[in-house]
């Protein structure tokens, strides 16, 4: 099934300092600093944005500061200028060459996907 994404874009510009709950569809951009809780579509920290937040979105990529509670419900990419730190939780995980990851890692299962049991005794 495929779930067509929005063509909304947001932009959170540099100098501009946001505190609270922000849920956004489409892309969002972040140059700026944002605190506080952050849902969206895809979510981009730019190199000189940060983003101090407990946040959930389907893609989500990291060239600034991210200090938090991370859910990636698809993909999580940390770009070479990137730096994120916390508690993530992602399907996909990427991590170029010069990214800083310092947290605790959970790799969720694709959905639709169960979990296999190895330790299950064989019958006859």
């Amino acid at each position: 099934m495929f779930i067509k994404k929005s063509n909304d874009f947001s932009i959170i510009d540099t100098g501009l300092t946001i505190e609270g709950d922000v849920c956004c569809k489409g892309k969002l951009i972040v140059k700026g600093t944002l605190k506080g809780k952050l849902k969206g579509e895809t979510v981009i920290i730019a190199k000189n944005g940060a983003v101090y937040a407990e946040m959930t979105a389907a893609d989500i990529s990291i060239g600034g500061v991210f200090e938090g509670t991370l859910r990636s419900t698809q993909k999580l990419v940390i770009l070479s200028s990137g730096n994120c730190s916390g508690c993530v939780n992602c399907q996909i995980l990427v991590l170029e060459s010069g990214g800083i990851l310092n947290a605790d890692v959970n790799c969720l299962p694709e959905a639709g996907t169960e979990k296999k049991d190895h330790d299950t005794a064989k019958t006859d």
